[in-house]
């Protein structure tokens, strides 16, 4: 592996062991490895549970896997057994860090692991900060979003698709590692860091005012559908039943939106009748009923083509209603430098992306993933000198695969 630091690969030198499964800390760990960090995924021989987790291919290999996995190492051991544990806990010491959601194994805990390597990084990531159990869906379904998610006259909950509180935890573990390398420069300590899943779910929450505004105003976010709070968004549909998402957030996106619809005379008159100034955002969206209907108008009169042309030659931010499989095809996947074509053994050939981050200019891009186990031998090796007897010895115990 390249060691040589590069401001494409900041992390090159620094060793990770990652013990997971599902999402948050396989992204972290596969954040760090984009960042130029050695990540490897120790699992359960076997595999864990996300090991064959959908979508899969026809053959029944995990394509969910091969996504959150690209660019790190595997090594498959007994973690049921006294000697699976140790060597597990010898590749730890030597790398320094760990990233883990396995909670409540005492063997891979941060007080038995220091006794190894007193300056080790130990990040876990749990349900909830009291050492319940918890997953985004039902950590989201306490938190509010699912009953002001969905149309206005809905009266049951709606889950969100998009797993936002583990992408955010992944991401907030993989910002933790980096900060506590540079402690760890910088002062020769470890750091035990602790990252409850409901808390990330609850900070985003009372960061973006959800909760405080219970606190402060006393009143509680409704369910409006497809309209934005605070400001003036809608979705509208065009004559051949196409949907586009129109957001209007200044002064002037609402003038050139109430232009190209022809409705300039009419949103006057709106504002007159009710007393109303539309370059407050406020009003925008206080009246926004009685405006969608005027701009609707003009939406149902014209083809999607003839809507986006509209539209592109405005200020008006849009964008229009698309599948995964439109995404998939379009350029801003086909022709998107972060995608680059992967050949992922037992998947096939495709786009995959890298980091969503360019450094100087580059994307670094996606390496492909490893199966279960493929490299518990280069890693025994390199990391702890093992030779090929060892090896052969592990294997024939079952401690190893």
């Amino acid at each position: 592996m390249d060691s040589a630091p590069s401001a494409a690969r900041p992390l090159a030198g620094v060793r990770i062991v990652e013990i997971s499964s599902f999402v948050a800390v396989p992204l972290a760990g596969m954040t760090l490895g984009q960042l130029g960090a050695e990540v490897v995924r120790v699992d359960p021989i076997g595999g864990a549970a996300d090991y064959q987790r959908w979508p899969v291919t026809d053959d029944g290999a995990s394509i969910y896997w091969a996504g959150l996995n690209k660019g790190k190492r595997s090594v498959a051991a007994d973690f049921r057994s006294a000697d699976g544990q140790n060597l597990v806990q010898r590749l730890i010491a030597d790398a320094g860090v760990l990233i883990t959601n396995v909670a409540g194994r005492e063997w891979h805990s941060y007080d038995t692991l220091t006794k190894l390597r007193p300056d080790l990084i130990h990040v876990e990531v749990s349900g909830r900060a009291d050492g319940g159990t918890g997953v985004d869906y039902t950590v989201n379904a306490g938190l509010g979003f699912p009953l002001v998610t969905g149309p206005a006259e809905l009266a049951t909950p709606v889950n969100h698709v998009l797993p936002a509180w583990d992408v955010s935890c992944g991401l907030y573990a993989a910002l933790s590692v980096v900060t506590a390398l540079r402690h760890r420069e910088a002062t020769g300590e470890g750091q035990r860091i602790s990252i409850p899943l409901e808390n990330v779910a609850l900070a985003t929450a009372g960061n973006l005012s959800f909760l405080t505004e219970v606190m402060v105003n006393g009143t509680s976010r409704e369910r409006i559908g497809n309209s934005i709070y605070g400001q003036y968004g809608q979705e509208f549909t065009s004559a051949d039943g196409v949907s586009f998402m129109v957001v209007a957030l200044t002064p002037r996106h609402f003038r050139d939106l109430s232009e190209l619809t022809g409705a300039t005379d009419a949103v006057a008159a709106l504002a007159e009748t009710l007393d109303a100034d539309f370059s407050d955002e406020g009003d925008r969206y206080r009246h926004r009923d009685a405006l969608s209907g005027l701009f609707a108008e003009w939406f149902s009169a014209h083809s999607a083509s003839e809507v986006a042309d509209a539209l592109a030659g405005s200020s008006v931010l849009w964008e229009r209603y698309r599948t995964f499989a439109e995404v998939a095809e379009d350029e801003k996947v086909t022709a998107n430098p972060m995608f680059t074509k992967l050949d992922q053994p037992r998947i096939g050939e495709y786009l995959a992306p890298g980091l969503p981050v360019s450094i100087n200019g580059d994307y670094p891009a996606a390496v492909a993933a490893p199966a279960l186990g493929d490299d518990t031998a280069g890693v025994l090796t390199e990391w702890l000198g093992f030779g090929g007897d060892d090896i052969k010895a592990l294997n024939e115990a079952g401690t190893v695969r």
